[in-house]
């Protein structure tokens, strides 16, 4: 049946991974500084203070209308984490705190009400939960019993005192614009494309550090830095630079039919130096694209920024080929058009669309962009690039 979801579908657990890493970075903002930040190393998340103080944090992404009851298998699964976690931690003698984040609310007159914010004490907690397990006949509660058998009455009390659970936490489509909302300093127009460059440099780094061979600690102060870079890019005189080190699949210097490629094809250029100028290609034009998908680039800017490159080469070729005639030999034409090939490569950095813009890539996948517009390019390199192309599309008419 179209439409149907199977019972067994993964799409709630994989929703659960991706909610750990949002989640957390959420957290980043309400943290001190100094702070570190373990990924799946204890719990889900860690949290370690300066003074070596930890928070252990169970985080539940649930259905709508989910709420957390007596016997419910999310509490006591983390309960069971945080019990081993306290006796090898030193138990009473340590210093460590437990949190269960849920997007589900807590059950009216349930006992995990003493657990909200600062809803009852631990002998109270303690009492109620002993009253909860013996109800319960669950064989993976029972491994939980087993577990809190191995505490004192005392430990148990002080055990329980250091659990909170934070129900109703904000859901993982919702934490978008709750960090929005702490990028107050940031354009409002920005703040989108800025957070989509934040997260995807946070999943980079919780893949690294989960997949050390110890749990590597992300630093607070990581996220900040990180933010200021980015916020950066998207000041007036800058833009953001999102491709560097990216290629496009299949390049075949030999076999693409492109106008760009032909044209370096006329001066004889190596396979290898094509495959750059196809990187730069492939950089500026989807560079280019993110761009104005965010509207990060004003109207005109792009055109004004392209009769800018097109004066400056007319200007260069004006010169290079000074004594290009039509008596020239071939050598003479490539050897003027490799000249005005190069200046466009190496002696243009300073011909940026905006002052901060200085990724290479940005321009010099402009000039062959340039080379590459139809029907005529408005840019070429070999003196008599323009009049083969003017025969060849004549015969094709």
């Amino acid at each position: 049946m179209m439409g149907a979801t199977s019972q067994f579908s993964a799409a709630e657990p994989g929703l659960g991974y991706i909610y750990q890493s949002r989640y957390a970075l959420l957290r980043m903002f309400d943290l001190p500084e100094d702070c570190e930040v373990y990924i799946e190393r204890n719990d889900d998340v860690e949290f370690v203070l300066a003074d070596g103080r930890v928070t252990l944090g169970s985080l539940k992404h649930k259905a709508v209308g989910d709420r957390l009851s007596d016997l419910s298998v999310d509490f006591w699964k983390s309960v069971r984490v945080w019990v081993n976690y306290y006796k090898s931690a030193g138990a009473a003698g340590s210093s460590t705190r437990f949190i269960l984040y849920s997007t589900a609310s807590v059950s009216a007159g349930s006992f995990l009400e003493y657990f909200v914010r600062d809803g009852g004490l631990g002998e109270t907690r303690a009492a109620a939960a002993a009253a909860a397990l013996a109800s319960s006949t669950s064989a993976e509660i029972g491994k939980v019993k087993a577990d809190l058998k191995l505490l004192t009455e005392i430990e148990a009390q002080d055990f329980y005192d250091r659990i909170t659970i934070s129900p109703s936490t904000p859901r993982i489509d919702d934490i978008p614009t709750l960090i929005d909302q702490r990028l107050r300093t940031i354009r409002k127009e920005d703040r989108k494309a800025l957070f989509e460059r934040l997260e995807g440099w946070w999943s980079d780094l919780v893949i690294r550090a989960l997949t050390e061979k110890e749990r590597k600690a992300i630093k607070v102060q990581e996220v900040f830095d990180q933010l200021v870079l980015l916020a950066e890019q998207f000041k007036a005189d800058n833009l953001p630079i999102d491709l560097r080190n990216k290629q496009p699949d299949n390049i075949d210097p030999s076999n693409d039919k492109r106008t760009f490629v032909v044209q370096l094809h006329a001066l004889k250029l190596s396979d290898q130096r094509i495959r750059h100028a196809i990187i730069d290609y492939y950089r500026a034009f989807e560079q280019r694209s993110i761009w104005a998908r965010a509207h990060l680039i004003v109207a005109g800017e792009i055109e004004d920024y392209e009769e800018r490159l097109v004066e400056e080469w007319d200007r260069h070729k004006a010169i290079l080929y000074e004594n290009i005639t039509e008596t020239s030999q071939e050598d003479a034409c490539i050897e003027a058009g490799k000249a005005l090939y190069l200046w466009a490569l190496n002696e243009t950095p300073h011909l940026r669309i905006r002052e901060r813009v200085n990724e290479g890539y940005v321009v010099r996948g402009a000039f062959q962009m340039l080379a590459n517009d139809r029907p005529i390019p408005r840019v070429h390199w070999h003196p008599r690039f323009l009049e083969r192309l003017a025969k060849i599309l004549g015969t094709a008419a």
